[in-house]
């Protein structure tokens, strides 16, 4: 037993974290998993920590195969695939992570927020003015390439841009697809929605997996060559790199989420007049302005940067968790897998790596960082995409730029959708 109790998942004994898993499992076999806040937090902190933490254990999945981020993400895909969790309780996990109770937006939020405030503000200005063109210029190229790719393999220009390319760069199923689908359909003379968006699920799901490879392939090659910025993105003095040690204190932790809640709902009101630019496009234009100009007081600043601190140790896994289980479909996936398919979404990734790699080493940048951000993180879902890229390539402190550039790219390929749909499809 005291061998046992020196084990520990997150900081738990394991005979503690058996308890739970039992008394979790037992409340899932009879039915009595409260499917709300309660037991739907309890499911994925369970089981997002339990499959974090035989990930990074396992030998050649911890170092070759992204270790426990990607493990926990393939495994809990695996577990709603293989009908383990009930699909009542794999329901309640879709509508708790998205719309419903939105805890991706909860849980992004704090990111946002907690990124950009706890960034030197020199560094955030620099970083930036370079990161966005290189995102456009990227975009430009994936976009061609993948035509390109399409003609050459008898599919086609447009089709390969409308339905592999766009998807790809919309950013995710909720902000990105699911608008994107609606244009095609308003475009097409007699075109379904529910078939469109059917259409263009599968390469949002394996670009983002192909992604995560990609982001995971190029922090493990370049570990330690001068190319890797470790989550920087370009060279920074040490004062700049230097980030606040900061006591965690329960109020100030309070106010914190209060700040960053609310500047998520300053993005709400926007989008409310703009609702071609997303909630999160806004919050991070709003916090990247305060931060640029110094407008918050020191104290409120910590205060956010806490609740992050918080939200990132806790509940990391459970959002892969999240992810895995109710965000993506093996089914679907595995019926558009043609190798044509694979080929095209396999170009997209490549070409955007390589082109956000070189363009990032021309204007000073780090390049497996701009390839990760600029390149893997434009092919991926968005929100939840952006959390397993980094997350798997430990950069989670980009979150931020990759929100940015994301969202930013996501809401160009609305605009072109709608244009290219009637040019293509007249």
């Amino acid at each position: 037993m005291k061998d046992l109790k020196t084990i520990k998942i997150s900081g738990i004994p394991l005979p503690l974290y058996a308890f739970f898993i039992v008394i979790l499992a037992s409340v899932i076999a009879l039915g009595k998993l409260p499917l709300n806040m309660v037991g739907i937090t309890l499911l994925l902190v369970v089981l997002g920590h339990l499959l974090y933490y035989i990930g990074e254990k396992l030998p050649i999945v911890n170092s070759y195969l992204g270790g426990g981020s990607v493990f926990t993400l393939i495994g809990a895909t695996l577990l709603s695939f293989g009908h383990v969790i009930p699909k009542n309780v794999i329901g309640a996990v879709g509508k708790f992570m998205g719309g419903q109770f939105g805890f991706l937006d909860f849980y992004i939020a704090a990111l946002i927020c907690g990124s950009i405030l706890g960034m030197n503000r020199k560094l955030l200005i620099k970083a930036s003015t370079k990161f966005i063109p290189v995102t456009l210029v990227t975009m430009v190229i994936g976009f061609f390439a993948v035509g390109g790719m399409g003609m050459l393999l008898g599919k086609g220009f447009a089709h390969s841009v409308m339905y592999v390319s766009m998807p790809m760069m919309a950013g995710g199923m909720g902000a990105g697809i699911t608008p994107l689908s609606q244009i095609y359909a308003s475009g097409l003379a007699h075109g379904s929605q529910a078939a469109i968006f059917s259409q263009l699920a599968p390469a949002v799901t394996f670009g983002n997996i192909m992604a995560i490879i990609g982001a995971l392939s190029i922090s493990k090659v370049f570990a330690n060559t001068k190319y890797n910025g470790h989550g920087t993105l370009i060279s920074a003095t040490k004062e700049e790199l230097e980030r606040p040690k900061i006591k965690l204190d329960a109020q100030r932790i309070g106010v914190g989420m209060l700040f960053a809640f609310t500047l998520l709902m300053v993005g709400c009101l926007l989008n409310n007049f703009f609702p071609k630019v997303h909630e999160y496009a806004f919050m991070i234009i709003i916090v990247f302005i305060i931060k640029a100009t110094n407008t918050v007081p020191k104290q409120l600043e910590e205060s956010v940067i806490m609740f992050n601190e918080v939200v990132m140790t806790n509940l990391t896994h459970a959002v892969l968790a999240g992810i895995g289980l109710a965000l993506i479909d093996l089914k679907t996936l595995a019926s558009a897998l043609t190798w044509q398919f694979v080929i095209l979404c396999l170009t997209s990734v490549v070409a955007m790596g390589l082109a956000s790699w070189f363009l990032g080493k021309i204007l000073g940048m780090y390049p497996v960082e701009t390839a990760i951000g600029a390149g893997m993180i434009n092919n991926s879902m968005g929100g939840t995409g952006n959390i397993a890229v980094l997350s798997a390539s430990d950069r989670m402190e980009m979150i931020a730029f990759a929100q940015m550039g994301n969202r930013l790219c996501g809401a160009i390929v609305l605009i072109m959708g709608g244009i290219l749909i009637r040019l293509f499809y007249p």
